[in-house]
Formats: C-alpha cells, sequence, structure tokens
C-alpha cells in the first residue's frame, strides 16, 4: 500500500477512535460552544474537536517516520510543521477556553508562524509570473510567507460557521494539493496532506450536521495553518505551477469568504476582527437553504475550485486564462446575487 493512504488510514481512524473521548473532555472541562444570536445551532455543543484532528495527523506521520523513514531536509521540514502547527493547537485550545481577543490570537498565529519560518527556514523564496518567469523575494520571503501562513490560517477559521463545513472544505483542498503533489512525484507533500485529510474526514463523522462536536478554533487554526505551510515545504515551493496557485484556488472558497467579509466591514465602518452574519453560509441560509445543503454547496463550490486548480497545472496558457476568465466571472455573478459584499445586517 502507498505510503501517503497509509497517511491517510492512520490519520482517519486515529481522529475517529479518539473523538468519543474529545467529546467526554469538553464536557468534564467545560469546553462547550453555548449558542447565541450569531450562530446557528441551538444548544450548547463541545468545542475542541481540533485536538482529535492533531492526534490523528500526528499519528500518522508518526507512523509514516517510523515505518518508511524521512530524509534529511524531510525531517527537518515535517518537525518544523508538527511543532509550529503544534502551538497553532495550544494557541486555539486555549482560545476554545478562555476566548482570548482577536489581537491577542493574532500574535499567536505570527509567532507560531515566525517560529517555521526563521527557525525551520520553510519559507515562500519566489514566485512565477504567467510566463513562467521567476521572481525571487529575497527579504520580502519571510514577510510574504508569515503572511501567507497567517492568511490562510484565519480563512479556515472564518468559515468554521455550520456543521461539517471547514472540516469538508479543508479535506477537499488537501485532497486537491495531495493530487497534484502525487502527479509532480511530491512525495512528502502527498503524505502530509493525506494525513490532514485524513484526520479531518475522520472528525466529519462526528461533525456533520447535527454536529456533536465543533473543531473549535483549535481545529480550525491548525487545519488552515498546516494547508499553508504544507504548501510551500519542500519542493513544492520550488515548481512553478503549483507554488501559489495551487493552495490559493483549492482553498477558494474560504479565501473569498473572508475577503468579502473585510470588504463588508470596512464599507459598513466596523472593525473587520467583529463577526458578523454575512457569511456565504449566512446568506445561502438567509434565503432558504437548509444546513445540510447550504454545507454540501459549498463542497460542490470548492470542488469546483479544486479541479480549475488541477486543470490549470495540465493545461495551455490560452486555456489556463479562459479557466480563470470563467472563475472570475462566476464569482463576480455569486457576489452580486447573494451580496455577501454588502454590510450584514
Amino acid at each position: 500500500m502507498p505510503i501517503y493512504i497509509w497517511a491517510f488510514v492512520i490519520a482517519f481512524l486515529i481522529a475517529l477512535l479518539v473523538m468519543p473521548a474529545v467529546i467526554l473532555l469538553a464536557k468534564k472541562t467545560g469546553a462547550m460552544d453555548a449558542p447565541n444570536a450569531r450562530k446557528v445551532h441551538k444548544k450548547p455543543i463541545p468545542r475542541i474537536g481540533g485536538l482529535g484532528i492533531y492526534a490523528g495527523f500526528i499519528a500518522a506521520i508518526i507512523f509514516v517516520a517510523i515505518k518508511f523513514g524521512l530524509d534529511g531536509e524531510q525531517v527537518k521540514e515535517t518537525i518544523g510543521l508538527v511543532v509550529s502547527g503544534s502551538l497553532i493547537v495550544a494557541l486555539g485550545l486555549f482560545d476554545d477556553y478562555k476566548n482570548l481577543p482577536a489581537k491577542v490570537k493574532l500574535l499567536g498565529q505570527i509567532g507560531a508562524a515566525a517560529v517555521l519560518v526563521m527557525v525551520f527556514g520553510v519559507r515562500i523564496d519566489f514566485v512565477t509570473d504567467p510566463f513562467g518567469d521567476y521572481l525571487y523575494l529575497d527579504s520580502l520571503a519571510i514577510p510574504v510567507t508569515m503572511f501567507w501562513l497567517v492568511g490562510l490560517t484565519n480563512t479556515v477559521n472564518l468559515i468554521d460557521g455550520l456543521d461539517g463545513l471547514a472540516a469538508g472544505v479543508a479535506s477537499i483542498a488537501s485532497f486537491t494539493i495531495l493530487l497534484i503533489a502525487l502527479e509532480q512525484d511530491f512525495i512528502l507533500v502527498a503524505v502530509l496532506t493525506a494525513a490532514l485529510a485524513g484526520a479531518a474526514v475522520g472528525f466529519l463523522k462526528y461533525n456533520f450536521h447535527p454536529a456533536k462536536i465543533f473543531m473549535g478554533d483549535t481545529g480550525s487554526m491548525f487545519l488552515g495553518f498546516m494547508l499553508a505551510g504544507i504548501s510551500v515545504t519542500g519542493a513544492v515551493k520550488s515548481v512553478a505551477t503549483i507554488a501559489l496557485i495551487v493552495p490559493i484556488f483549492a482553498l477558494g472558497l474560504p479565501i473569498l469568504d473572508t475577503t468579502f467579509a473585510i470588504v463588508r466591514r470596512v464599507r459598513g465602518g466596523v472593525p473587520i476582527f467583529k463577526p458578523d452574519k454575512g457569511h456565504l453560509h449566512h446568506r445561502l441560509l438567509s434565503v432558504g437553504f437548509t444546513q445540510r445543503q447550504a454545507v454540501l454547496l459549498m463542497y460542490v463550490i470548492s470542488a469546483l475550485f479544486g479541479l480549475s486548480a488541477i486543470a490549470l497545472t495540465a493545461v495551455s496558457c490560452q486555456i489556463a486564462a479562459l479557466i480563470l476568465i470563467l472563475v472570475f466571472a462566476a464569482i463576480i455573478y455569486g457576489v452580486k446575487k447573494l451580496g455577501i459584499a454588502r454590510p450584514a445586517n
């Protein structure tokens, strides 16, 4: 059985098996998400399910390292992701219990990103233009990578508003990067994304509507941070076709949702960190979709973004340009139709 399938299976099984214990722990320690005017659930739900996702991912990486081994550079990058990802989990867990201010969480995210970038040297050294030319970032490499890591961490965090939504979208993004990594023969990236997907899918058994547990910031920040970190590790960052465009498209839905949330709040004259009910899932519920229908529709949208990312790596520049035009046209239509850029009530 290929190494990446081992990673998926181990992560899936561990996440699935530990979740009842995590639910019990949350109930015993008061890690419960109470309903309010902005949230859609009606009773308190345990909210530290990210611990199960983290456990599944770590178990898979340890298993793969013991059974198959890793070379020197792979070891350094993998340890960097595990250490910085663990810091993000600790930050999210603390927030799930204490409700940290947004600025404190942001500082913690920056700290975790700094560990990965400055201690372990995982960074975006260059980007490519549509013609395949390299643009070396030089002194901008560290701040650009930090922005990338913190930005994607928050995009997944902000989309975590319906049962099964963030875990499903992160799973689809992971599978997208996995498929392209396999196509390019980047085994480390394939293993890491397979483990992340397995853990998220295992968690979905308990998180799809009606949810028995939420992932909380523990899970949503971990998934976002790991997707961001994995996308710039190893050989992935040295290949023009998948340097940045693949993770951007793979996480196109949460990235757009976050972008329009910022636009909406700026237009409404409110702080960009202030929560509202203007996210895409809120708009879908307001026009009559059920929770399941809204989540499944957003899965389909995420899958289409993922397919677009895969297509962009395998077609000519002309067809790639056509794909981009069609995607942007669909985005503009959807934004106008649902009004997600308008200030929320």
